[in-house]
């Protein structure tokens, strides 16, 4: 995916140049988006200047030397540094991705331009609102609701064949990379799913132990729920699991076709 590149008549203006550590020697420039909805200035650019022999290797590990170091107000999510939580996913480089699992020397050239993720309404700086996004999420109630209660209590067994159809869905981590690169969703969110909330609702209609499938298709049958997905694919090439929500919603079509 190309890097994103402003207008020149974007409001977005070039901010403060923060300069070279001294004793640096190697040097790579950071270009940051800085917003704060409750301020008075436009969004801006700054650009930040780091020793990376002084830095961990990760673009994580730059961001928490800018905010530990340089810059306390720079505001960003992170959590568990193992791209398991999805708090860090943010766009760098022009791709959605997890700033824990890419390494600065994965970009070339001496700048990396770091945003939030794109079309979502701005919180602060690197900070994304996720509220309709979660939403969409709770929507497809993502749990099981089982066909019956074991009368001993235990467990709902699967057997491995059942359990295997749920191998590249229950990954998900729900950072929205893949929403928030989807142009489908971009133009329509308030109506279409999106690829991170099909995915997890395939997730559900496919498991054994879930008695609601009929419910499940039901609500995905629906013009821009499900059918505003065109196939691009960009959700598939973003995903910093390596899964496939395109995938995901194929199965779903074909679910609402067989029944």
């Amino acid at each position: 995916m190309a890097e994103f590149k402003l207008p020149p008549n974007s409001i977005i203006q070039s901010g403060k140049t923060w300069p070279v550590p001294e004793g640096a020697r190697q040097i790579q420039r950071f270009r940051i988006y800085r917003y704060n909805p409750n301020g008075v200035e436009n969004p801006r650019w700054d650009i930040y200047q780091l020793d990376t022999e002084n830095c961990g290797n990760m673009v994580l590990d730059a961001l928490l030397l800018i905010k530990n170091e340089i810059d306390p107000g720079l505001t960003f999510r992170r959590s568990c540094r193992e791209g398991i939580c999805g708090s860090c996913a943010m766009n760098i480089g022009g791709t959605n991705t997890l700033a824990c699992t890419r390494s600065i020397d994965e970009f070339g050239g001496n700048e990396i331009t770091i945003s939030p993720l794109p079309h979502m309404g701005v919180l602060k700086d690197l900070v994304p609102d996720l509220t309709h996004f979660y939403a969409q999420h709770a929507s497809i109630k993502p749990w099981i609701e089982p066909k019956e209660i074991p009368a001993d209590g235990r467990e709902q067994l699967q057997s491995p064949e059942e359990r295997k159809r749920l191998d590249g869905l229950y990954e998900c981590i729900m950072c929205a990379s893949c929403s928030t690169s989807c142009p489908s969703y971009w133009w329509n969110s308030d109506k279409y799913l999106g690829p991170a909330t099909l995915l997890q609702g395939y997730r559900w209609i496919a498991d054994s132990r879930d008695g609601n499938l009929k419910e499940r298709l039901d609500q995905m049958d629906d013009a821009f729920k499900l059918y505003r997905c065109h196939t691009i694919m960009n959700c598939t090439n973003t995903c910093p699991k390596g899964l496939n929500p395109a995938k995901a919603i194929a199965e779903i079509k074909k679910e609402l076709v067989r029944r």
